[in-house]
């Protein structure tokens, strides 16, 4: 379809502002600008258009099945995004006066204790923009910990090889040296790897659990005691939450200080850029440390010092505390019990066509790899995603984790019903069978989307950003 700029009209209009009243102002001249921006000039109708078209161009969970792996992209109740719009939330400015936002602060209030509740943490900051944001606070908690106690050589973090790849990223960017840990043939923490890791600079672990190939760690209480006896921290990366929240805290695991993905687990639309929440809870031995204003206008005395303004993205908690109050303690762990239900649901119908990276139970997803498959007829995991789109739904994560060769991971998430998940192994099988009957078709896929196969290569390299106006 045509860009926007290529529909533009040199003097089309949607409306005409009335002439003002008000007598005219001009910028001072460091201030203004020197020629009028190149914006486009169109019709309301032809605006109309345009971005409908664009929209159906792109594919969500209102479209169909999207089954990405370690995203949790479900759907979001509407009830969330009314709450999120009320003006006593909406148009509320953080500059106000306390008395006058004394709604707004007790949702932040009620938001922490539910939260906490849920994970077993002591307190919680709602600073934190994202889950990768998160990150690096918890490490910041974990690194003046020791410092407070003098013991500066702890420098190293611990991070299992199935990790998400934000956490060896955040782990360097606080300044700590990264030491990636094995898995074992079961897809968990070697524990042999790990006690041989240990000594004393080891500030701490990072870990998710279930971990990234959707394996709950049946040793979580034995790592935890060997980090702990070391003089290390724990630090739960709580992107998968939500395939055990309301059954285990990760704060009775034994885990210190943790972040959360309320964009995630606790429904807030994700992906696309925004908008997010990472809120970081800790135990109370870190809670001297947590960030300026956490919860109100408080300078702790220790505190890793402010590191978002105000109180964090105030919405997305909004919407997070309006989907806990309406699931209710009974509802939460339904909730996670139905996304590990019909994550094993799918993965036994398709594991036959499918080799399983590991053959278990799995929780809230699970992890294919088309090694073999790739090795006897040439066909990929990209192929194998790219045909997806043609059945009607968005491919699986591919070539993730990294320790597993032709990944794709699959995440089915709670709010599927089980006819979609039967179209789904149906799709899945249906293009095993075309793998067998013509492998060399796949290489075309997809073949019924707006577009094919861009080259990624070029698109990855030179990407085109902007509009190349002619003149």
């Amino acid at each position: 379809m045509k860009l926007i700029f290529e529909r533009s009209v040199p003097g089309r209009r949607t409306f005409q502002m009335p002439k003002s009243s008000f007598p005219k102002k001009e910028l001072p001249k460091a201030f203004a600008r020197t020629e009028q921006p190149r914006l486009p000039e169109m019709s309301e109708v032809a605006i109309g258009r345009h971005y409908t078209q664009l929209a159906k161009q792109a594919f969500g969970v209102n479209n169909g099945f999207y089954p990405l792996g370690s995203c949790t992209m479900k759907y979001n109740p509407r009830v969330n995004e009314a709450v999120a719009a009320l003006p006593g939330f909406a148009r509320m400015h953080p500059l106000q006066p306390r008395d006058t936002a004394v709604g707004c602060h007790e949702v932040l209030d009620t938001a922490r204790k539910l939260l906490c509740e849920i994970t077993g943490m002591d307190d919680m900051t709602f600073q934190p923009a994202a889950g990768a944001h998160g990150e690096y606070v918890g490490l910041l908690l974990m690194k003046k910990y020791h410092e407070q106690r003098g013991d500066l050589k702890r420098t190293r973090v611990l991070v299992p090889d199935s990790a998400h790849g934000t956490n060896p990223a955040s782990a360097a960017m606080v300044g700590f040296t990264v030491t990636h840990i094995p898995s074992d043939e079961e897809g968990c923490v070697d524990l042999t790897a790990l006690k041989a890791a240990l000594d004393d600079t080891v500030a701490g672990l990072m870990l998710t659990n279930p971990n990234t190939v959707g394996i709950f760690d049946k040793n979580i209480l034995e790592i935890t005691r060997l980090v702990h006896e070391a003089g290390g921290l724990n630090y739960y990366d709580g992107a998968n939450l939500n395939a055990i929240m309301g059954w285990v805290r990760p704060g009775d695991m034994g885990f210190d200080v943790i972040h959360l993905n309320l964009h995630k687990t606790f429904s807030t639309p994700h992906g696309g850029g925004g908008p997010g929440a990472g809120p970081v809870g800790c135990k109370n031995l870190l809670k001297d440390f947590l960030p300026h204003s956490h919860m109100g206008d408080e300078r702790l005395e220790h505190s890793v010092g402010q590191v978002r303004a105000f109180y964090g993205n105030f919405l997305v908690v909004a919407r997070a505390l309006t989907y806990i109050l309406t699931l209710g303690k009974e509802g939460l762990p339904q909730a996670s019990g139905m996304a590990v239900l019909n994550a094993n649901y799918l993965m036994h119908q398709i594991k036959d066509d499918y080799p399983l990276a590991y053959d278990r139970i799995c929780m809230h997803e699970f992890v294919l790899t088309l090694e073999k498959i790739k090795k006897e007829t040439g066909v990929s995991a990209l192929d194998v995603a790219k045909c997806l789109l043609d059945y009607g739904m968005h491919p699986p994560t591919m070539y993730f984790p990294l320790i597993v060769h032709e990944a794709l991971m699959v995440e089915p998430t709670e709010t599927e019903n089980r006819e979609t998940l039967d179209d789904a192994a149906k799709a899945f099988k249906a293009i095993k069978k075309q793998i067998q009957d013509d492998p060399e078709s796949l290489h075309l896929c997809p073949i019924t989307t707006p577009i094919s196969r861009p080259d990624e290569v070029t698109a990855a390299r030179n990407p085109i950003v902007r509009y190349a106006f002619e003149n």
